[in-house]
């Protein structure tokens, strides 16, 4: 069972450089990534937009594969900043799992 935790999603969405909210959940980021990351960014964006931290976490290692080559922003009709948001988000797992 996973549990929605608010801090998490205060510590991550709520920020300036987080606009994961903007999502049309189109999927013309997942279809246009080199690497083939069906996770990234829309099902990745929603975990974090309603707090589940667990998921995030546990999809750590996707989040550290993409290139952040920005080909998904440039087909992105929302312009949703989505190297900058993972960007955010391994920030957040460096910090907190892995105390760099």
């Amino acid at each position: 069972m996973y549990k929605i935790d608010a801090d998490f999603v205060e510590a991550v969405s709520h920020s300036d450089e987080f606009n994961a909210n903007a999502c049309m959940h189109c999927g013309n980021c997942t279809a246009s990534c080199p690497m083939g990351l069906e996770l990234l960014p829309r099902k990745l964006f929603r975990y974090v937009v309603v707090g589940l931290e667990k998921m995030v976490v546990e999809n750590a290692e996707t989040i550290y594969s993409c290139l952040l080559c920005k080909m998904c922003e440039e087909s992105c009709p929302a312009d949703v900043h989505i190297a900058g948001n993972v960007k955010k988000l391994r920030n957040y797992i460096n910090t907190k799992y892995y105390k760099l």
